[in-house]
């Protein structure tokens, strides 16, 4: 439930080639810079514009002029960079999505139509298809005690070898406001995480991850 295949439908997202070559999401982390760099040197000059080195923004995006953006980042079709977001570098935002009011973007893969429209922290993590994060919800991608992340599953640990890595949420997943996605966090497809939770480990897909830390099936 927290492999690649499991967690994404890779035909909505440029990075679809790059993801097959891994198992886990989290082991694809590492590379974001250099496929991103990789696919804008190959982006048609027709659809894509540089706008600053390594920065290429569609014809049809609207970014605010307040807006900040790092290199190298692309930033797909019909995508709203709203004002004061702060794209840090190294994010791939697909098509559609909205990357809101002082958001913060730095080593991401965001699928098409995700929206993280208010004040979102979304760092070392993959965000896929129609997936949503309520205003203030964020993403810790570095544990207190400064160890390497693991990803804590029903029955079994998962080593990742990362010191950085925040989240990663499925398709069609649906994050309340003002919760907090602790380092190693894998959310499946179809599941919705109650408003100010504070979620770590792996929550099923098709499930409802309560305030309480509870989990229930929404079949």
């Amino acid at each position: 439930m927290y492999k690649i295949q499991d967690l994404y439908d890779l035909n909505h997202t440029m990075a679809k080639e790059y993801l097959e070559g891994f198992t886990y999401p989290w082991e694809a982390l590492k590379g974001i810079k250099d496929l991103i760099l990789a696919l804008g040197e190959k982006l048609d000059k027709e659809e894509y514009n540089e706008v600053s080195e390594h920065v290429w923004v569609h014809k049809t995006a609207k970014v605010f002029p307040s807006a900040y953006l790092g290199a190298p980042c692309i930033i797909g079709p019909n995508t709203e960079v709203r004002h004061c977001a702060f794209i840090r570098g190294s994010a791939l935002v697909g098509a559609d999505c909205v990357v809101g009011n002082s958001c913060e973007l730095k080593n991401v893969i965001l699928f098409d139509h995700v929206q993280t429209p208010h004040y979102n922290y979304v760092g070392d993590s993959i965000l896929g298809y129609y997936s949503h994060m309520g205003a203030g919800s964020i993403t810790s991608n570095v544990k207190s005690d400064k160890k390497l992340v693991v990803v804590h599953a029903k029955d079994e640990e998962i080593e990742t070898g990362l010191k950085k890595f925040g989240a990663m949420l499925g398709d069609y997943v649906e994050v309340g406001c003002n919760s907090v996605l602790n380092p190693g966090t894998v959310i499946g497809r179809n599941s919705r995480v109650y408003p100010t939770s504070c979620v770590r480990g792996v929550v099923p897909e098709n499930s409802i991850h309560k305030n309480s830390g509870e989990v229930i099936s929404q079949k």
